[in-house]
């Protein structure tokens, strides 16, 4: 329990049902559907929608999903990879011939198909008890009528000015004035608002094959993209088999790759094998053990993760005790290694997630993305989609696993996770922050399970993340400097962390008193709640 004499925040406890988001009014839209008769995946997909308006910097309809989701709490645990692909006529020559050694952000080559509005339809429709018409409607509303600008988004605007200035439509709709809206400023989106509202009366075929397919692809053809509309007709995402390990004698489920919870799982695997220093998490010796697993984990995702339709994935070595053992012998207790290979991948920080767990213990755990904050900053003119910048995610290395291709699905590192125990799910949690949400992943389970920290002090405790490009280590402020100066003698490149390291939410289930749990993370403007 926490000191109630400094600054911070409770748990959220209640007995019926509970959601987390990284927004006040998403978490409530979910709430609202809770109480009118939904249930967890219909007030997850309602709450992402309303975040595709109020938190356009971090998400978006022309973005991507994963979910992870649990009928009535069992363990039997139902994943689904929303992820978009590239144009069928993407290939690694078309990008050679035209001298693309990189692919830029604000570039039409950023954008992959969404996926994001075909996984809300499909799990809805599977999975849901209302229409997604009606759980899009909060959503409209905040777009058509306005929404206030909170802290953190306002922060998103400003760190993505440049990139909005540059955009002739982003502009226009995000730079009111030609300024970024001040906190608690009111926002509109009406172009958004009535995509949204022929979505809610047409169906997801509006965005794939009708008009609003249209207004995309003419648009990034105009901008020299490769996009068809034969590419978004062709849209459609997958159930996938989850994976998982043990930890503390406790199940963690990930989505299967293209996403990068291996690498999370692969973390705990290490960890497993490490053991505690001290009752606290904030030690010389173990933020350096939690470093060099990262780094080495980090360097296994570059080499092995992709799109297992059109490479193959190693996931059953990579979560082999072996595998971890290997990499947990090669750190070092005393000193600091370099990033030991090349890593081809583009930095990111923007993604949201949205856990819920409704009255009949069905969980959901969900997040949603477009990438680098606003995408790739390009806007289709008339339906007021901000296009992600997933496309960022391959390389462009003829040989490495992730080469892009026509068809294919980036490396992606949004993650939703599940913790499950003698059969039912005892938590659906997910960590947002691009890079740092595997190691994320790890450092909040280790945090709650190895040092009994609650769920909201999990989420609280200062983080460190080492930038897989460069090998530097970033610190939040709440890492004494005694501690920070251990580490540099160490060998390891320290600097203050520029922004907040990611943001999570969690539920925790005890099925024995009926009572849930939940934590929001500080870093971002949103909240627990539940009745």
């Amino acid at each position: 329990m926490r000191n109630l004499q400094l600054p911070g925040r409770s748990p959220v406890h209640t007995p019926t049902a509970m959601a987390s988001s990284s927004h006040p009014l998403s978490t409530q839209a979910a709430v609202d559907v809770l109480k009118s008769g939904g249930n967890a995946m219909d007030a997850a997909v309602a709450a992402c929608a309303v975040q595709c308006v109020v938190e356009p910097g971090s998400t978006g309809i022309g973005g991507d999903c994963f979910c992870l989701y649990s009928k009535g709490g069992s363990d039997e645990i139902i994943a689904f990879n929303g992820s978009g692909r590239a144009p069928a006529a993407a290939s690694i020559d078309w990008y050679q011939e035209h001298g693309i050694s990189k692919i830029e952000v604000d570039t039409p080559h950023a954008v992959t198909v969404p996926g994001s509005i075909d996984a809300w339809s499909q799990l809805v429709g599977d999975h849901g008890k209302k229409s997604l018409g009606e759980l899009l409607g909060p959503a409209i509303a905040y777009a058509r009528d306005g929404y206030p600008i909170s802290s953190r988004v306002h922060t998103d605007f400003v760190n993505s000015e440049a990139l909005l200035r540059a955009s002739e439509n982003g502009a226009e709709i995000f730079l009111p004035k030609g300024r970024v809206p001040a906190v608690g400023q009111m926002h509109f989106q009406p172009l958004l608002a009535a995509t949204l509202q022929k979505i809610a009366d047409h169906g997801r075929e509006v965005f794939y094959t009708g008009e609003v397919a249209h207004d995309i692809v003419d648009y990034l053809q105009s901008k020299g993209g490769l996009h068809t509309l034969a590419d978004f007709a062709a849209a459609k995402g997958d159930y996938v088999t989850p994976i998982s390990t043990e930890f503390r004698g406790y199940q963690v489920h990930e989505c299967p790759p293209n996403g990068q919870g291996v690498i999370a799982l692969l973390l705990l695997n290490i960890i497993s094998g490490i053991e505690l220093d001290s009752a606290d998490p904030i030690t010389v010796d173990r933020l350096h053990q939690e470093l060099e697993a990262c780094r080495l984990a980090y360097a296994a995702r570059s080499i092995y993760l992709a799109d297992p339709d059109h490479s193959e994935v190693p996931v059953e070595e990579i979560l082999s005790a072996e595998f971890a053992a290997r990499i947990r012998e090669a750190i070092d207790p005393e000193r600091a290694v370099e990033p030991p290979v090349d890593v081809d991948l583009p930095r990111h920080e923007d993604t949201v997630y949205i856990t819920v767990v409704d009255k009949d213990r069905n969980c959901c755990s969900f997040i949603n993305t477009v990438f680098t904050g606003f995408g790739s900053g390009l806007v289709a003119p008339k339906s007021g989609v901000v296009l992600q910048s997933r496309g960022m995610g391959f390389s462009l290395d003829p040989n490495s696993r992730n080469c892009i291709a026509g068809n294919k699905r980036p490396l992606h590192t949004i993650i939703p996770g599940m913790v499950t125990k003698e059969n039912r799910v005892v938590m659906p949690f997910g960590v947002m922050g691009g890079e740092y949400q595997a190691f994320g992943h790890m450092q909040f389970l280790t945090r709650l399970l190895d040092y009994g920290l609650d769920i909201q002090q999990a989420m609280d405790y200062p983080r460190t993340m080492v930038d897989p490009f460069t090998g530097d280590v970033e610190v939040e402020a709440g890492v004494p400097e005694e501690i920070t100066e251990k580490l540099r003698r160490r060998g390891h490149r320290i600097s203050a962390a520029k922004r907040p390291i990611g943001g999570s939410q969690a539920i925790w289930i005890d099925w024995e008193q009926g009572v849930l749990t939940a934590g929001s993370d500080p870093r971002k403007d949103g909240c627990a709640i539940g009745y």
